[in-house]
């Protein structure tokens, strides 16, 4: 079987399973992942050797310090697994809502219904642990899902998904075992062949860096979800507490600088730079953050702080569209909260900015004009993600327009139908 083949079946076989998967109940769904979640926990030892393969591969082919612990499976992590599974369990089922009803003069009865999208593709890097994750949330939404994870976590992803089908299987006689597939093969090739069998697969979630997401988008026939960076903002009003301003923006930094909700640029309002820039500059310091600032930026902070030229540099303006993941953080001074505005609107990613400020008119300016995911006042930018909105699990973030916006839950996992119940109406 060549690779195109080998493809369109698994693609097949997704949809064949998308149909059966719909036909469960929330109790059949449920108890199939809490089964899912005791046999991770009971096949720790045997995911453990697999993972012990992959782990070895990786570092035979050069991974860093850092994509290895993402790549590796513990105790801790795979008990971390099933409580993921079984926090999906508790939560709602996103499917058989009545998001809409209405009744036309003429007695036709509407309902907007939402309903499983169909066949997922997740494509995404190292972390084994998303095989789980990804797997259950598109299970409790009804979805079949096909997983591409990086070639160097295949045993682990393969096994693991193995257990949960295998467990699925134990508990309900009609699982349909191809509700949860593995890419079985690391040929590249694989991806833009399975994106477009767009007879079978309605959906592609990319999740990882922002030379895999282009990728992906680039290559695919079906529609994709997805967020290329996040380049994130707080904007410091000249009406701020200050001192909030000085924990949230800590905060948004350093509390987690290689997530995509860190924030990367500071903007302060000129009537408090000369004010907040050195108090917020010594404590950014104090964590061995480079800043890369403006003009107005770089001489208060030099002039009011002991800072050699390897942490306090000028900063050029492509460095506004970066993403960096790391202890560096532009900073920039501007004029009222229009020009903050301006400036996410244009250097921005559209994913999480935030206002601090006490002026309820210009927070709302701010809230209303940034065109992002998610907007925030007087909150740190880290807030962005499903469990921290109560989602309970999160597949990803959006930064697109159309469907999902923001952290996806369950419910983003759904599409919608609408259903007509008349009594012999007919169109004049």
């Amino acid at each position: 079987m060549n690779l195109t083949e080998q493809m369109t079946q698994l693609a097949k076989q997704a949809k064949a399973a998308s149909r059966e998967l719909a036909k469960l109940t929330t109790a059949e769904k449920n108890a199939c992942l809490l089964a899912m979640a005791t046999a991770l926990e009971q096949n720790a030892d045997t995911i453990k050797q697999a993972n012990a393969l992959d782990m070895e591969f990786g570092a035979k082919h050069g991974l860093s310090a850092a994509m290895l612990d993402r790549l590796k499976l513990d105790d801790k992590r795979i008990s971390g697994m099933a409580r993921g599974l079984r926090e999906v369990a508790a939560l709602p089922d996103p499917v058989g809502k009545v998001l809409d009803e209405r009744v036309r003069p003429n007695g036709l009865k509407l309902q907007k219904i939402s309903t499983p999208i169909g066949v997922v593709v997740i494509i995404y890097e190292s972390r084994p642990n998303v095989t789980a994750d990804a797997a259950s949330l598109c299970f409790k939404s009804g979805n079949a899902t096909i997983l591409r994870g990086g070639k160097e976590a295949l045993n682990s992803n393969l096994l693991i998904a193995q257990t949960m089908i295998d467990a699925g299987k134990k508990t309900l006689a009609h699982f349909p075992e191809h509700a949860i597939q593995v890419v079985p093969t690391t040929d590249r090739e694989a991806v833009p062949i399975l994106l477009s069998l767009t007879q079978y697969v309605d959906l592609c979630m990319p999740r990882g860096g922002e030379s895999l997401i282009r990728a992906v988008a680039d290559c695919s026939k079906v529609p994709v979800i997805k967020h290329y960076k996040g380049v994130c903002h707080v904007f410091v009003d000249a009406d701020a507490d200050l001192k909030m301003a000085e924990e949230i923006a800590l905060n948004a930094k350093v509390q987690r600088p290689a997530v995509c909700n860190a924030m990367e640029t500071l903007l302060v309002d000129k009537t408090v730079a000369e004010k907040f820039l050195p108090v917020i500059g010594e404590k950014i310091f104090e964590k061995h953050v480079e800043i890369r600032a403006d003009d107005l930026s770089r001489e208060i902070l030099s002039s009011k702080l002991s800072i050699g030229n390897s942490k306090l540099k000028p900063v050029a303006e492509q460095d506004y569209f970066t993403e960096y993941g790391d202890y560096i953080l532009n900073v920039r001074v501007v004029d009222g909260v229009q020009a903050a505005i301006d400036h996410i609107n244009f250097y921005g990613s559209a994913h999480s900015d935030s206002i601090v400020t006490r002026n309820e008119v210009h927070a709302k300016k701010f809230l209303a004009e940034v065109d992002s995911a998610t907007v925030y006042w007087n909150a740190s930018t880290r807030f962005t993600d499903g469990g921290e909105f109560g989602m309970g699990a999160e597949i990803g973030i959006s930064t697109d327009k159309i469907g999902a916006r923001g952290p996806m839950g369950l419910e983003e996992l759904t599409s919608y139908k609408w259903l007509g119940i008349g009594n012999g109406q007919i169109r004049a």
